[in-house]
């Protein structure tokens, strides 16, 4: 019998099938590549994007700067769930970067992985998908099928065997582990995801779109800078804002315990890995300049939005806590975002509140997905991206987070009881159990707010005004306007319990 024209089409070879169709042929050709670099642990607010020169004009320049862009929650692991899936980590239920706080675990795989963005990327919009780098931070953990583990979505897989690393780390190459030393031109995990990058765009497939995410360990600890760059910075130290070495007073009592003034050991130690957190995103700037050279020697850079951002910020030395995330101030939730692509005018700055759940949305707007069909929290930044003028957009967003902590005391730290951890040598914690919060961050024409509540004994409140206050240093929680408490109260109830479209509700503070 006569083969069905479905039937032929299925029997021919992709070539002849771009002969039939020319049309089809060059509307596929027309759906944008998309690529998003992220890096882990690049602060905005201390001056994190200041070595990236190449970045700056490869990137920013040449699009937009989001420069109200942030986290919802300050932590690798369910940060990069939160970009993954598109939601709150209410809603995805990672808590923090331990497998009992669902990072990378089996229930996740089951439950989340299977509808993340590049999942739906792959399966619906018909783009090749590239993953290479950090992706959770225990993404291989014996317990949850170990690197042979490929999540759905990826065309082409190079994880990172758990954490950031720079050397002797082991990388899953489409499920089969590679093993990598320390010999700096073979080895150094910054360039090896910028070589892997370079080669997926050499030889993949030029019938589809596609999709990369390259996600490099700098600026993480160890700041491992590559040799070259061992030098570089040798004049610079922490930026001594008004928050720095001071004491958390009318603060949580996690601020509270520092010790200030900070030791000068603490300061040389906090200095130094200032200088080399910069260090090592010099690697990152080479990166981003090979892969924008490639992508214009190929003749696809104007049909490709390029995303940076970080999965959170840092501190160094601010209310005296020496180094580390995990906080709900501005320098720990506040993150870079720069984008540039087809349609985006060049050198402009955005002000809206934009927040890592949206990326998901804004790439699968990008790809032509229709996003009611998902439940994701974010919103698309597209509108954005292009300049439309009428967009209605969000006065606030949810920051939470679920302290992490050991059962027993901290060695270190005896006096602290059980419950912390992360704790320096002078017997500084930097998280426990009990630092468990959610904030509502409010920015709209009228007010730049932030309300917390602490899930501990004393249902600890802070409260921000940050136009008056952008340090944070004055917690107004005893004496802001009880009437405003109230409402700010009753929106926090209302995101923590929000999923989907209940998330994008009109906020206390919206204009009507």
């Amino acid at each position: 019998p006569a083969m069905s024209p479905a039937a032929l089409l299925r029997a021919l070879p992709l070539a002849a099938m771009l002969l039939l169709s020319p049309a089809r042929a060059v509307r596929q050709a027309r759906r944008p590549n998309v690529v998003l670099i992220l890096t882990d642990d690049q602060d905005v607010c201390l001056g994190g994007m200041t070595p990236l020169k190449k970045t700056n004009a490869l990137i920013a320049q040449m699009g937009i700067t989001f420069v109200n862009a942030y986290v919802p929650s300050a932590l690798c692991c369910p940060s990069r769930a939160s970009i993954l899936t598109g939601k709150y980590p209410h809603n995805h239920h990672v808590v923090n970067n331990t497998l009992e706080g669902n990072c990378s675990s089996k229930l996740w795989q089951k439950i989340q992985e299977p509808y993340t963005f590049p999942a739906l990327l792959k399966a619906v919009c018909g783009y090749q998908t590239f993953f290479a780098g950090k992706y959770l931070n225990e993404y291989g953990a014996e317990d949850a099928g170990g690197v042979s583990h490929v999540p759905p979505g990826w065309s082409f897989w190079y994880a990172l065997e758990k954490n950031s690393k720079y050397y002797n780390y082991t990388l899953s190459v489409n499920g089969k582990a590679r093993r990598h030393g320390e010999n700096y031109s073979v080895d150094y995990l910054t360039d090896v995801l910028a070589n892997m990058s370079l080669d997926f765009l050499e030889y993949k497939s030029n019938f589809e779109p596609f999709f990369m995410m390259i996600a490099t360990p700098a600026p993480h600890s160890p700041w491992t800078p590559a040799p070259q760059y061992t030098k570089s910075f040798q004049n610079v130290s922490a930026p001594r804002n008004s928050n720095f070495n001071i004491h958390g007073k009318n603060k949580h009592w996690l601020i509270r315990q520092a010790k200030t003034p900070m030791s000068n050991s603490s300061i040389q130690f906090l200095d130094d890995a200032y200088r080399k957190r910069w260090q090592t995103l010099l690697s990152v700037d080479d990166l981003i300049e090979k892969l924008v050279k490639k992508l214009e020697v190929n003749g696809e850079l104007d049909n490709t939005y390029i995303f940076y951002t970080s999965d959170n910020g840092f501190h160094t030395g601010q209310f005296s806590l020496p180094i580390d995330k995990r906080q709900l101030y501005e320098f720990d939730i506040k993150v870079p975002l720069l984008v540039r692509g087809p349609g985006i005018k060049p050198s402009q700055t955005n002000k809206m509140l934009v927040a890592n759940i949206d990326l998901g949305p804004t790439i699968l707007d990008i790809a032509g997905y229709d996003l009611n069909k998902t439940q994701m929290d974010g919103m698309s930044l597209l509108p954005l991206l292009r300049g439309d003028k009428n967009v209605t957009w969000r006065s606030d967003f949810l920051v939470e987070y679920q302290g992490e902590g050991y059962n027993g005391s901290d060695p270190t730290c005896p006096g602290l009881g059980p419950g912390v951890t992360h704790c320096f040598p002078d017997c500084v914690c930097e998280d426990s159990y009990n630092n468990t919060y959610a904030c509502v961050r409010t920015l709209s024409a009228s007010w730049d707010l932030q309300y917390c509540e602490f899930d501990d004994r004393e249902v600890f409140v802070e409260v921000y005004n940050l136009t008056a206050d952008p340090h944070q240093i004055n917690n107004i929680a005893k004496t802001i306007d009880q009437e405003i408490l109230e409402k700010m109260n009753y929106r926090l109830m209302m995101l923590q319990s929000c999923s989907g479209a209940t998330c994008r509700t009109p906020g206390v503070f919206d204009p009507g």
